[in-house]
């Protein structure tokens, strides 16, 4: 079985804690639970707590659609609209503590990744 994971990171080794402020998505190509293959993607970025574009083009939308052709989605937190997204889309998404990409793909193939739905960004309005 073939799947491709994307992983949000500014450096290819780190899992950024936040999933619209990296810069690449590195995509791991998998083969009958084997790496075949890695690619960074430079992606759109996105500042926490920037809600003045709408929903029809907000830059979180053009980001899960960059991953149409992947199957999973690691990352270290991400605001809940671009999570909602994700799932929508058929992405399988973990939030997981765990910093390190390699890690975390270990732990994906040993069926030991769990996610941590504490490291979604809830919006925070002011009183």
């Amino acid at each position: 079985m073939n799947i491709k994971i994307a992983v949000p990171t500014d450096d290819g080794d780190t899992i950024s804690r936040h999933f619209g402020q990296a810069k690449f998505f590195k995509i791991i190509n998998l083969e009958n639970d084997r790496v075949v293959s890695s690619e960074m993607r430079p992606k759109a970025t996105h500042q926490h707590g920037d809600y003045s574009q709408s929903a029809a083009v907000h830059p979180g939308q053009q980001m899960v659609e960059d991953l149409a052709d992947c199957q999973v989605l690691i990352s270290g937190g991400m605001g809940e609209p671009v999570l909602n997204r994700a799932t929508a889309a058929g992405l399988k998404v973990f939030l997981t503590g765990n910093t390190s990409i390699d890690a975390a793909l270990q732990a994906y193939l040993a069926g030991t990744l769990d996610h941590n739905p504490a490291l979604v960004h809830m919006r925070h309005t002011s009183s």
